[in-house]
């Protein structure tokens, strides 16, 4: 759920809502096809194939499709169709870059708004994260970092930031899921982790900002060698098995 989305249900606290749309489902549908490998980059997705696979007709997952796009998660070709993007290793790095320095600025920002509670739940968080990786479980390790960043900026009100946000999370978590285990052992993601939570702690803000943009910068860079040097972007059997 995104961090505009969670501001919108602590406001409705009061009147439980779920409002599930099939749009919302293709889009949720296809994301979870990128994480698990089953589309790939450069890979058309059919929209009459997808309303087959979901029993639905092909006016919300025209809907979802335009999400995904504005997203970044698929590319839309003129009188060809919908294509999954191969992204190149800048727009890798740029991607990540642009996430950290938003996420930099947003922390730094509010950080003085973080109770003891919080930060314990981020050190929580960082202890998961290793725990899962030791066990191999992509899943477990994304769900739980994304928990954690979306804890870091959910103290922002500012609006257009936190959609930006939202748009890259989905596009680095498909790209995060997939490397991860070629990027770092279990205790790096562990300690990567802890090093924002100790920066945070010490309401250092230049510190605060230059830890969590190095942060993306790193794994950005990190992923674009790997893209470059021709390592394959489906999960390994083994790896995807862990996951469940």
């Amino acid at each position: 759920m995104s961090n505009v989305d969670n501001r919108r249900k602590e406001m409705e606290k009061s009147v439980p809502i779920v409002k599930t749309t099939y749009k919302d489902q293709v889009v949720d549908y296809v994301y979870q096809l990128l994480l698990k490998g089953e589309l790939g980059p450069g890979e058309q997705i059919k929209e009459s194939l997808l309303a087959v696979q979901m029993g639905i007709s092909r006016a919300p997952i025209r809907e979802a499709m335009k999400e995904l796009i504005m997203n970044g998660l698929v590319d839309y070709r003129p009188q060809v169709g919908n294509f999954i993007p191969v992204l190149s290793p800048k727009q890798i790095i740029d991607s990540y870059t642009t996430r950290g320095i938003l996420e930099g600025y947003a922390v730094m920002e509010t950080c003085a708004q973080f109770s003891a509670e919080e930060i314990e739940r981020l050190e929580n968080l960082a202890e998961q994260m290793e725990k899962y990786a030791h066990k191999k479980n992509h899943k477990m390790v994304v769900e739980a970092g994304g928990e954690f960043h979306d804890l870091l900026i959910s103290k922002s009100n500012n609006v257009q930031l936190l959609e930006y946000t939202d748009r890259l999370s989905l596009k680095l978590h498909i790209l995060f899921f997939k490397y991860w285990g070629k990027l770092y052992g279990p205790s790096e993601i562990g300690n990567r982790h802890r090093k924002i939570v100790e920066s945070v702690k010490a309401r250092d803000l230049n510190l605060i900002e230059k830890v969590v943009r190095q942060h993306y910068i790193e794994t950005g860079s990190k992923i674009a060698t790997l893209k470059h040097s021709g390592v394959r972007d489906r999960l390994d059997p083994e790896m995807l098995n862990a996951t469940t």
